[in-house]
């Protein structure tokens, strides 16, 4: 069942999510202080782009890592954060669009909070 979720979830957007979490990646990584946020929108699109089957372990970070998410919270995580709860939402309006929408939620949690963040 998680295939063919994660085919039906490229084929209908996942695809373009990953390209906009890659682009805000490389937007990042031009500056030498942008760099470990970029990294972390690297990894982000890798699991936006299959995200059925896998879940996300927050709170496995250190005081640099605490520091890091504190900044990224309040520069860059908000309006990702915003923008998948919104789109889960709109996803979640169909019966069938719930399986997506619980995916973006995903996705607003880890645009929250990156660093530290496991994927499984």
């Amino acid at each position: 069942m998680n295939i063919i979720g994660n085919i039906i979830w490229l084929v209908f957007g996942g695809v373009l999510a990953a390209i906009v979490w890659f682009l805000a990646g490389v937007l990042l990584c031009i500056t030498v202080i942008g760099l470990p946020f970029g990294l972390q929108c690297f990894k982000i699109s890798c699991f936006v782009l299959w995200p059925f089957g896998k879940e996300i372990e927050l709170g496995h970070f250190g005081a640099g890592g605490l520091i890091f998410n504190i900044i990224w919270l309040f520069v860059f995580g908000w309006e990702f954060a915003i923008a998948h709860l919104i789109i889960g939402g709109i996803f979640c309006i169909t019966i069938v669009g719930i399986p997506f929408g619980l995916q973006h939620f995903k996705f607003a949690k880890l645009g929250l909070i990156p660093f530290g963040a496991k994927i499984r």
